[in-house]
C-alpha cells in the first residue's frame, strides 16, 4: 500500500511539473510567436487616400498624382512609433489634441486601404536573427520589437503655411512643439507608471527589473532616455507616394550590431586604438581613407581561422532578417554596401538574403592578413557612386531609393537617396538624416517607409 501511495504522489509531482514547463513554454511563444507569418500590405493606396480626401485645401491646379509637387508642399507624413514594451498615452487623442490647440494644421488619420493586398513575412526567430547569433548563445533575441504604429497627414489649413518656402519652417515647428512635447509626456508617464502601486504589472508588460539598492533596502526605478521612448518621423507626403525599388544598407552596427574591425582588432590585442581610430570617423573628426588605412595596417598578420571565429560570432542585429525578407517580399532590390570587408560582408549577405554585395577586399597572404589596402577604398563617396551605379543599371530611379545607415560615411549615399534612415546612429546622421529610426529593431525602417506595424496572420 505505501508503495502504491508513492507511486501515486511522484506520478502527481510529474504532472504538475509538465503542466508548469507547458505553462511556461506557452507563456513565452505567446510573447513571440516563432515560425510565424506576419503581414505587410502590397500597392496600399492608403497615403494617396489621405491626400485625395484633403484635395479642396491644397492650393488651386495642384496635381495629386504630381508627387515631385507634392514633395515641394509643406504637407506631411507624422508617422508615431511606440514599442509595446512601454506604457502607452493615447496616442491618437494626445496628437488630436496637439492639432486643436493649432488652429493653421488640420490632422488626417491615414486608415489602411480596404483593396490592399497583404503579403505574408515569415518571421523564424529560430532559423533566422537567432540562428545567425547562436554562436554568442544568445538564440531567445526576437526577430522584431513588436509596436504601434500611428499614421498621419499633416496639412497647412491655411494659405499662409501652404507655400513652399515655409516647409522647412513648418516641419521643425511640428518636431518642437509636438515630438519634444511627447517624448517629455511619455517619459513623465512612464515615471509615473514606475511609482503607483502596480509596479509588478509594469515590470511584467515592459521587461525591465527594477534594481534594489542595497544600502537601503528600496527598490530603483530604471534610468530612463526620453529619446529612446518614441520614434517620430515628419516627412514629405511624397515619400509616402513613390514606390520605392532599390534598398541600400551598411553594414557594420546597422545589419549586425558590431563593427568587425573593431572585433579583429581585438582579437589582435589591439583593441583601443583601432576603436578610437573607429569612433573618430564615424563622428565625421578624421577623413575615412586615412583612419581605414591606419586601422588594417594595424591587423597584420592575422590568421584567416580568427576571420572565421568572427564570422560565426558576428550578432545579426534585431529585426534585420525581418526586414531584407519583407521587403524583397514587397518587391525591393537589396544591397549589402559596406566601409568593411567582403570577407565577412558576404556571409552577413547570405544569411540575410540580400541580393548584392559592395564592400572592401580583406588582403591575405599564405593564410593572414597583409596589413596592405586594395584600392579603391569604399568610403563615403565611394557608397554614394555604387548606390548610384545599382540604380542605372537596375534601371531604377534615385526617387526610388531607400540608404539606411549609421555613420559619417553613410550620408553621402543618404543624400543621394529618395528617403535615408539613420538606424541607432550618431548625432550627426540623425540630425542630417530624413528618419531615425531608435526604439524598434531595424524593421523601424518599413515604419520609416509608411507600412503599418507587422501584424499576425489569422
Amino acid at each position: 500500500m505505501l508503495d502504491s501511495l508513492c507511486l501515486t504522489y511522484r506520478l502527481s509531482v510529474l504532472k504538475l511539473l509538465l503542466f508548469l514547463i507547458l505553462s511556461v513554454h506557452t507563456r513565452d511563444n505567446l510573447a513571440m510567436p516563432k515560425n510565424t507569418p506576419y503581414s505587410l500590405p502590397k500597392d496600399s493606396k492608403a497615403w494617396q487616400q489621405a491626400v485625395d480626401s484633403v484635395a479642396a485645401l491644397l492650393p488651386s491646379g495642384t496635381s495629386l498624382s504630381d508627387f515631385d509637387a507634392l514633395q515641394s508642399l509643406p504637407v506631411f507624413a507624422l508617422i508615431v512609433v511606440l514599442p509595446a514594451h512601454v506604457p502607452a498615452l493615447d496616442i491618437h487623442n494626445y496628437v488630436q489634441s496637439w492639432v486643436d490647440e493649432q488652429p493653421s494644421w488640420h490632422l488626417v488619420t491615414v486608415a489602411e486601404d480596404a483593396e490592399a493586398n497583404f503579403i505574408e513575412v515569415g518571421v523564424n526567430v529560430a532559423t533566422s536573427d537567432a540562428a545567425a547569433n547562436a554562436q554568442t548563445q544568445d538564440t531567445t533575441q526576437s526577430a522584431f520589437v513588436p509596436a504601434q504604429v500611428f499614421r498621419y497627414l499633416l496639412v497647412p489649413a491655411t494659405d499662409t503655411l501652404m507655400h513652399p518656402a515655409k516647409k522647412v519652417a513648418a516641419a521643425h515647428i511640428i518636431d518642437d512643439q509636438l515630438t519634444t512635447r511627447l517624448r517629455r509626456d511619455l517619459a513623465q508617464h512612464y515615471t509615473d507608471n514606475q511609482s503607483t502601486g502596480n509596479q509588478s504589472t509594469d515590470n511584467q508588460s515592459t521587461g525591465n527589473q527594477s534594481s534594489e539598492d542595497e544600502s537601503t533596502g528600496n527598490e530603483v526605478t530604471p534610468s530612463l532616455d526620453s529619446e529612446n521612448l518614441v520614434d517620430c518621423h515628419i516627412l514629405s507626403i511624397g515619400h509616402m507616394l513613390r514606390t520605392h525599388k532599390l534598398a541600400c544598407f551598411d553594414m557594420d552596427s546597422t545589419l549586425i550590431e558590431q563593427e568587425v574591425i573593431v572585433e579583429l582588432a581585438k582579437t589582435a590585442g589591439i583593441g583601443a586604438e583601432v576603436e578610437a581610430i573607429t569612433e573618430a570617423a564615424m563622428r565625421g573628426e578624421i577623413d575615412f581613407d586615412e583612419s581605414f588605412a591606419r586601422r588594417v595596417a594595424l591587423l597584420e598578420g592575422i590568421p584567416t581561422t580568427v576571420l572565421d571565429e568572427i564570422c560565426a560570432r558576428l550578432k545579426i542585429s534585431t529585426g534585420a532578417h525581418t526586414t531584407i525578407t519583407a521587403l524583397k517580399a514587397l518587391g525591393y532590390h537589396t544591397i549589402l554596401v559596406s566601409g568593411g570587408f567582403t570577407y565577412f560582408a558576404d556571409y552577413v549577405a547570405e544569411r540575410l538574403g540580400i541580393d548584392e554585395v559592395h564592400a572592401n577586399f580583406l588582403d591575405i597572404e599564405e593564410g593572414e592578413v597583409t596589413g596592405h589596402i586594395q584600392l579603391p577604398i569604399v568610403n563615403g563617396d565611394k557608397k554614394a557612386a555604387i548606390v548610384q551605379q545599382t540604380a542605372e543599371r537596375l534601371g531604377i530611379e534615385m526617387t526610388q531609393v531607400v540608404c539606411v545607415g549609421d555613420g559619417a560615411n553613410d550620408l553621402p549615399m543618404m543624400a543621394l537617396a529618395d528617403l535615408g534612415v539613420a538606424y541607432n546612429a550618431k548625432p550627426i546622421v540623425q540630425a542630417r538624416a530624413d528618419a531615425a529610426v531608435n526604439v524598434t529593431g531595424l524593421e523601424g525602417v518599413l515604419y520609416a517607409l509608411g507600412y503599418p506595424e507587422l501584424s499576425p496572420v489569422s
